[in-house]
């Protein structure tokens, strides 16, 4: 079996890729993490995919609004950055994003799986299900090529 595909935010293989730009008008629910002093300052959380990611005090849970226990965290700043709130408890990306084949570093083998790093810890998934996306901070992640078909739009 061959080993994982390893992807870092400042991996120069990136610049290979062809990132269009997506915008997501989904509504979601957004919760932000905030301990009390006396508990954890942080927790893993279990991605719908499988993966387990770092939140920190501060940062975000989102979740579709049909799947509230499937959340996966984002990072405080880049949230603020990037989202909107549009009324208690939700949220609509504001920003694009950028989308690009995974495959194109797999020479085309949808089951190679690649482990992405993101700022919330590696992520390990098949080629063919996921796209990668890149945020406004150079960030990368893997996204649910179901999700683009669901919820996305070409932005320009």
């Amino acid at each position: 079996m061959t080993d994982p595909l390893v992807l870092m935010s400042d991996d120069p293989v990136l610049n290979s890729l062809n990132f269009k730009p997506y915008r997501n008008m989904t509504l979601r629910r957004a919760v932000p993490f905030l301990p009390a002093e006396n508990e954890p300052q942080s927790m893993e959380v279990a991605t719908p995919w499988g993966s387990k990611l770092k939140v920190k005090k501060g940062d975000f849970l989102i979740s579709e609004l049909d799947k509230p226990n499937d959340a996966w965290p984002i990072d405080a700043l880049i949230f603020d950055e990037t989202y909107l709130i549009i009324a208690p408890g939700l949220c609509i990306k504001r920003a694009v994003t950028l989308l690009a084949s995974l495959t194109d570093l797999t020479d085309g083998d949808e089951d190679r799986m690649v482990t992405v790093h993101t700022l919330e810890g590696p992520e390990t998934v098949r080629a063919g299900d996921f796209l990668l996306a890149k945020g406004v901070k150079g960030e990368i992640w893997p996204y649910p090529k179901t999700k683009v078909k669901e919820n996305m739009k070409p932005a320009g």
